[in-house]
């Protein structure tokens, strides 16, 4: 794969056979983040887990204390007094069985989160088919389910991102934007790798976290020094 000059100058600084403690690491990932617009800082999270059986997974949530740098839109299913309640915490969009044929049909989905009330559970799962592989499903673990819509839409607002394995065993998250101080990063990331580090599954034997790298959208990764994370 050709990469661009930008992509190859900034590589220059990164050794790819070293492990970098998370300070350095930062600093690396902000400098290699070249591009002309504001790009995410993301970290993919190698495993030990196998995700094919069900006491391996791993998926939750934790609200990051700087936030994404991003407008996260969200959407609501709530019936009664719940849907003055989330348009009161400021979700971007509430409704019922009405959207239903919007999202199934028209291919609406100007929305980044999805958040329901346990009752509404039985319509939602209408739109499995469309939700399921977009990863927009509610889901009680990910507090995404609830009845407290207003702390949901407000964590969702503050900086919430739901993390879980994909299928090759690797946690994808972001961690901010290039625009964010090395301090917020580590903070961010930080509170992220506490996240996980507890939410490992008692039935992982052997090493969990098998690698963790920083990588800027545009730009090359950096390897983080696993051993100082656990």
């Amino acid at each position: 794969m050709k990469r661009g000059k930008k992509y190859v100058e900034a590589a220059k600084a990164i050794d790819r056979t070293m492990q970098y403690d998370t300070e350095e690491a930062i600093s690396l990932v902000k400098k290699a983040a070249v591009a002309k617009f504001d790009e995410t800082i993301e970290a993919h999270i190698r495993t030990g887990c196998d995700g094919r059986h069900a006491e391996q997974q791993i998926r939750g949530a934790v609200v990051l204390p700087h936030g994404t740098g991003k407008t996260v839109r969200v959407l609501v299913f709530a019936k009664g007094d719940k849907v003055d309640e989330a348009m009161a915490a400021g979700a971007d969009h509430v409704g019922g069985e009405e959207l239903i044929p919007k999202i199934q049909n028209d291919g609406w989905l100007d929305f980044d989160v999805v958040v329901a009330t346990p009752d509404m559970m039985g319509v939602v799962g209408r739109l499995g088919r469309v939700l399921g592989p977009k990863g927009l499903m509610p889901n009680p673990k990910a507090g995404t389910v609830t009845m407290d819509v207003t702390k949901a839409v407000n964590d969702i607002k503050a900086g919430k991102i739901e993390y879980r394995l994909d299928k090759t065993n690797i946690i994808h998250v972001p961690i901010g934007k290039a625009s964010f101080t090395e301090e917020q990063l580590a903070d961010n990331f930080q509170t992220l790798m506490g996240a996980i580090i507890k939410a490992r599954p008692s039935a992982v034997k052997g090493q969990f976290l098998r690698s963790v790298t920083l990588t800027p959208t545009m730009g090359p990764g950096v390897k983080v020094n696993v051993a100082k994370l656990v």
